[in-house]
């Protein structure tokens, strides 16, 4: 043992971390695997035998009722005093007076039990001092087998049979399966018997009792004699054969497994009723456990793979443990180079361990340095200003669709065609956040679309002029700069002015400092204008931090801060104002054409070349 012990302390590393990679997870998991499989079949087979006898006996409280509900038709005959009358008469007769009465007893028996009856009614015979009447739905023959040994004279001392289709040769139409309910006609005033009634019943009917417990995993069902004699199966071929196991199965009621047939089945029988049949389901316990199968065949699956995966992990792990260093050192000179996107596992606690977290400690810091003077603060401003620029105001949507439904009510079809069309192109126009910058022409389209709707809401208080001094197609600008600077001064202007009246100026000019080209535009109103010590201070947030608050006045600041960010802080936007003389603002972007836009969007250095 101390031998074979040290053999085992001289293996590999990798040999050793695989033998314990079987012994932790193959063995384990296939014992688990394999108990859980069995007791989960053997419940599934408990609770099924337990459930399915229970509904048996359910099903056959219904084929009791239903056969006592037939049992009851032969009492409609007493409805009739004709008919009685005609059953009390001597079979001697003359034939016209025989015709005559079959007329009558036939056309009620037809009236009664075939037309007005129950639907399940195949045909109805009286047999009467050797007279037949009858009524069938369909056309049958071998009625003589039931006259002959019975007739009229059969005494069943006040009881009624039930006569199967072995005991007889009647035989119906399409062979349907049935049951023939045999009854004595008793004359009650005179004491005497009038004859023998037979009703037969189409023991289809029995299907739809069936059907609500059909388990739908391939189960038969069979109602049967105690002899076996097959009086109705689910699957209608096995009508009117013999059931040879009958004699195998308890005497009880329950369920139980059959082991020594071709298909191992589970037997669920219920024996009760007056007629003493058995009731029986019978289901393969192969589909009772299908979805066990098909997870233990999941289970096979994962838990090779699971195999494979643990012996690439014990590989790994050896060749991991083998070469710590020479990973370190690659690492090591990636960032030499600048790349800070390395990482070391640390897959253990040794010095290793300790040198790979100390390792990733440092190239952490030095990328949480750099991400905090640049990068990260530059990445959440630019997904704050995209946040806001897909939205529209959802005031001015309210206000819109309100607009829209007041012009709907007065029938203003044209207005209604414009507002619409409007609307929908400032909502594509909002939604297609692609591009960060678009022509010229097309924000300004947008922004005629937005003060063209707020005219039609406001009529005449509001007026609005747009004056293009350059070719608004050629030149480019950052999306959303002009509606956030109109949407502030309506908003502040309406609430004090009656009229009015917003001017938008494009034009551009040469900046002979930095000796380049740039775009303006001028957006000029007549509103209340704002004290001088807020135009301060307004200038002061736009100088200091642009997206630093989200106060009333974030949509100017927002537009400021990222013209700033896009090409450098010597762009962005001025404000002038006075009180009660309006306010100006100026948007100063650099002229950009769509074959220089890589060069704009580089940050507006000081040595790029920016002209045309």
């Amino acid at each position: 043992m101390i031998f074979k012990w040290k053999q085992v302390k001289n293996h590999r590393l990798m040999t050793k971390l695989i033998v314990t990679y079987i012994f932790i997870t193959v063995i384990p998991m296939a014992l688990i695997g394999l108990t859980a499989y069995n007791q989960y079949t053997k419940s599934i087979e408990e609770q099924v035998g337990e459930n399915i006898p229970k509904l048996l006996e359910q099903a056959h409280e219904q084929i009791n009722a239903y056969l006592n509900d037939i049992r009851q038709l032969p009492d409609l005959l007493y409805n009739s005093a004709q008919v009685i009358e005609v059953l009390r008469k001597d079979t001697f007769q003359t034939n016209s007076s025989l015709l005559q009465d079959q007329f009558i007893v036939n056309s009620y028996l037809t009236k009664t039990f075939i037309n007005g009856g129950n639907p399940d009614i195949l045909g109805v015979f009286i047999l009467s001092k050797n007279r037949l009447f009858q009524s069938s739905k369909v056309s049958y023959t071998g009625f003589e087998s039931i006259a002959l040994p019975y007739g009229q004279d059969m005494d069943l001392n006040g009881k009624q049979a039930i006569i199967l289709p072995n005991q007889t040769n009647l035989r119906f139409k399409d062979a349907p399966p049935y049951i023939l309910l045999m009854r004595q006609i008793t004359d009650t005033e005179n004491r005497m018997n009038l004859g023998t009634m037979f009703i037969a019943v189409d023991m289809s009917s029995f299907k739809s009792i069936f059907e609500k417990i059909n388990t739908k995993q391939q189960a038969q069902i069979s109602l049967m004699t105690n002899t076996g004699y097959i009086i109705y199966h689910s699957n209608l071929q096995y009508i009117g054969r013999i059931n040879k196991h009958l004699a195998d199965y308890p005497k009880i009621n329950g369920s139980f497994k059959t082991t020594n047939e071709d298909e191992n089945r589970l037997i669920s029988i219920s024996r009760t009723g007056s007629e003493d049949w058995i009731l029986e389901q019978s289901i393969p316990l192969k589909n009772l456990t299908e979805r066990t199968d098909l997870v233990r065949n999941t289970t096979i699956i994962v838990f090779v793979l699971v195999v494979l995966l643990s012996t690439i992990i014990s590989i790994f792990l050896a060749w991991n443990v083998s070469r710590p260093i020479h990973r370190l050192t690659s690492l090591m000179k990636k960032v030499e180079k600048g790349d800070f996107d390395v990482d070391l596992p640390i897959e253990s606690s040794d010095e290793v361990g300790m040198l790979a977290k100390s390792f990733n400690s440092m190239v952490l810091e030095i990328k949480d340095l750099i991400k905090q003077n640049y990068q990260i603060k530059l990445q959440q401003k630019e997904a704050e200003l995209y946040a806001l620029q897909s939205q529209i105001n959802p005031h001015f949507m309210y206000n819109t669709l309100e607009t829209i439904g007041m012009a709907v009510e007065e029938d203003e079809e044209e207005t209604v065609v414009e507002m619409v069309s409007l609307l929908g192109r400032m909502l594509r126009y909002s939604i297609s956040n692609k591009e960060k910058v678009v022509t010229i022409d097309q924000e300004v389209q947008h922004m005629q679309d937005y003060l063209t709707i707020q005219k039609i809401r406001f009529e005449d208080r509001i007026e609005f002029y747009i004056y293009e001094k350059i070719d608004t197609n050629k030149y480019l600008t950052p999306k959303f700069i002009l509606q956030p600077i109109v949407e502030n001064a309506i908003k502040h202007g309406l609430d004090h002015q009656q009229n009015f009246r917003i001017e938008i100026f494009i034009s551009s000019q040469m900046n002979l400092v930095k000796n380049r080209e740039e775009v303006l535009f001028k957006i000029i109103d007549n509103g209340p204008g704002m004290p001088k010590e807020i135009v301060t201070q307004l200038t002061n947030e736009l100088e200091s931090d642009p997206l630093g608050k989200r106060d009333a006045r974030f949509g100017l600041i927002n537009v400021h801060g990222r013209l700033a960010m896009m090409f450098g802080e010597q762009y962005g936007l001025k404000i002038e104002s006075q009180m009660n003389q309006g306010t100006e603002v100026i948007i100063v972007i650099p002229l950009m054409k769509l074959e220089n836009l890589g060069i704009k969007m580089g940050g507006g250095g000081e040595g790029e070349d920016e002209k045309n």
